[in-house]
């Protein structure tokens, strides 16, 4: 794919590879921009990401990959931001980066998407926890603080289904989505969970088509041979779909890019 913006490092503590190997793969599969976003620092769940004195030296790492390969592929730089009430770190907001991804991975204090914590489901409502989670999305949209939402429909990752209408449940995320002018990227990572289909869904791309919401794309790879990882099959979808462009970031600035 043309736009890869969602990888991780091995300073999350659960990714693995030299970032120079990220890289290679993505030039060696035909991508012209390619983002590392992971996970940014927060006082809470420290085990899954790194520590905010690891900030700097991140930042400085893909900005010398960004130097070293500029021949041959754009970098760019981001962060993955967990957006959990309470815990949105300033430190965080402020960084001098390319673009902002906003993610939930938190329902209260509960990891949903951590095979971990998966026997949380069973004494759950699955149409409560559903709605919860897109409340969530809702609320990140809403604070307009980020660029890009992460994995929009995330909480399917085990496949446990909601009884009532997914679309109906999303339609106020999105259009938060939409109010506060983000992208959704399309995230190739799904395939690789039991859940095995991208996010989101296409019967929920298809509602964000319809609003004219723009798409990004990312591997959300946690491993170099994860990056560009059914790549074909997310862009695939994106033009059955009808989208055409993919958005990219340069400084927080938006542009489209045909793909």
């Amino acid at each position: 794919m043309k736009v890869d913006l969602h990888n991780h490092t091995t300073r999350c503590n659960h990714a693995v590879g030299e970032m120079e190997e990220y890289v290679k793969k993505a030039i060696a599969s035909g991508t012209k921009k390619f983002g590392f976003s992971d996970h940014a620092p927060m006082d809470f769940d420290p085990k899954y990401r790194m520590g905010f004195e690891e900030m700097r030296e991140y930042e400085h790492d893909v900005l010398a990959l960004k130097e070293k390969y500029k021949s041959q592929i754009e970098i760019l730089l981001g962060y993955e931001v967990d957006y959990l009430k309470g815990h949105i770190d300033q430190r965080v907001l402020d960084v001098d980066v390319d673009y902002l991804i906003g993610s939930v991975h938190f329902i209260g204090d509960w990891g949903f998407d951590n095979p971990e914590f998966i026997g949380k489901y069973e004494h759950e409502d699955i149409d409560i926890i559903w709605q919860k989670y897109f409340d969530a999305i809702q609320e990140m949209a809403q604070s307009k603080l980020f660029d890009i939402v992460g994995h929009f429909d995330l909480i399917k990752v085990f496949k446990f289904m909601p009884n009532k209408d997914i679309k109906l449940i999303a339609a106020n995320a999105l259009l938060a989505i939409k109010e506060a002018d983000m992208v959704l990227e399309i995230n190739a990572a799904g395939f690789r969970k039991p859940v095995a289909e991208a996010y989101p869904s296409i019967s929920l791309l298809k509602e964000a088509f319809k609003m004219g919401i723009p798409i990004t794309f990312g591997s959300d790879a946690h491993a170099p041979e994860q990056v560009s990882m059914f790549a074909k099959e997310i862009v695939q979808i994106a033009r059955d779909v009808g989208y055409k462009e993919c958005a990219v970031f340069k400084n927080r600035k938006r542009e489209l890019l045909a793909f």
